[in-house]
């Protein structure tokens, strides 16, 4: 960093040694919002600032005693979801008076100057697993200072894996308390920030949500980074359930016992025959994918049971989200642990996952024809 003779910065490019990660790759004097004078820092893996006023960045203090915490000087690209560049606006700059001169107080200068906000979360203190909005505001006199500045961290953003940039968001009206619209209104903001497009859909009825998997096509749903329920957990199995019962082809298990001498007295062939010779596991994948054949999956452990030719198989990083806004969310406590909108929003935008196990579960009735039909629902589980 320099300063020419009218006193303004020149940023300087810091050339990157091939291996060399841990080299600062851009650096200048901006003005942090409700700190003051910074030197900001754009590093390999996130984004530093250090003061360049004096000043004790523990907090301030009153005969030895701290008043207030350590601010934070750095945030990882893996923990920012957005940067924007603000209107021209005010900068407050705060004033920290050296020792001596006042016990405490901290005058606020305001100054008027282009911005760039960077969009970021921190974890609760108090509760790890609920993650608060973090908001850095940064100035300069220069717009295109801000405008490069921008650039070069959206570029890095881009540079991070697996975040979403397409979904179809169910909203349940009625979820909870009627919260589903509201909770969609609050969260909403991050992912328009983040700069991901969603496709609403406000559900109207029971079963509307289950409706539209089922009709959706895989060639439309590969559209999709993954689809996002806004709502309970009863949203959450009827996307599940919907997405499923159209694509995925699972054997049956066996029927009851006692079903068995009508089901050979009419020829139903769902159900196998109890002599017939039932292909088993091999050892090598017992207990991985128990009941079903070796053959039946592919190399990514995924099963292979997708129909459509032209387009057999969603995305393999199609995803399911949940943000809760029903009674009990149960579900969501098993993905972030905690029952807050914002921390589930914060979680989708930045591609964090968790693994899903899905049990197929077949309930055998009797029509009034005397035929034995299956009945087929699938339910998420976390187990590990």
């Amino acid at each position: 960093m320099e300063i020419n003779g009218d006193n303004n910065i020149v940023e300087n490019e810091l050339a990157v040694e091939e291996g060399d990660c841990e080299a600062p790759i851009l650096n200048s004097s901006v003005f942090l919002d409700h700190v003051g004078e910074v030197l900001l820092t754009h590093n390999s893996d996130g984004l530093s600032w250090k003061p360049l006023t004096s000043f004790d960045n523990d907090g301030s203090s009153c005969l030895k005693i701290k008043f207030s915490a350590k601010l934070p000087t750095e945030i990882k690209f893996s923990d920012v979801y957005a940067v924007e560049l603000t209107n021209y606006g005010s900068i407050h700059k705060v004033n920290r008076p050296n020792a001596g001169n006042k016990l405490l107080g901290r005058e606020s200068l305001d100054s008027e100057m282009f911005r760039f906000t960077v969009h970021g979360f921190q974890k609760s203190k108090t509760q790890p697993n609920l993650w608060v909005l973090a908001v850095y505001t940064f100035g300069h006199k220069d717009l295109p200072t801000c405008e490069m500045w921008v650039n070069r961290l959206n570029a890095s953003l881009n540079l991070e894996v697996g975040r979403p940039k397409n979904l179809l968001v169910f909203v349940n009206p009625l979820s909870g308390k009627t919260n589903g619209r509201r909770t969609w209104e609050i969260v909403a903001p991050i992912f328009a920030r983040a700069k991901i497009k969603t496709m609403v859909v406000v559900t109207e009825k029971a079963g509307h949500a289950f409706d539209v998997m089922v009709s959706t096509t895989n060639k439309e749903l590969n559209s999709y980074d993954g689809v996002i329920a806004v709502g309970g957990d009863g949203l959450f199995n009827e996307i599940l359930n919907g997405y499923l019962s159209s694509r995925y082809k699972a054997p049956y298990p066996p029927a009851p016992s006692d079903f068995v001498h009508s089901v050979w007295s009419n020829e139903c062939s769902l159900v196998h025959n109890p002599d017939e010779k039932v292909a088993e596991v091999s050892d090598q994948n017992d207990g991985q994918y128990p009941c079903l054949p070796s053959s039946q999956h592919n190399g990514s452990g995924l099963s292979n049971f997708f129909q459509d030719s032209e387009f057999p198989y969603p995305k393999e990083w199609f995803r399911f989200g949940i943000i809760p806004a029903g009674s009990t969310d149960a579900i969501v406590m098993c993905t972030t642990g905690a029952r807050d909108p914002v921390t589930s929003a914060l979680h989708i935008v930045l591609g964090k996952r968790v693994c899903l196990d899905i049990a197929q579960i077949v309930s055998w009735r009797e029509t009034a024809a005397s035929k034995v039909e299956p009945r087929v629902r699938y339910a998420a589980s976390f187990a590990g």
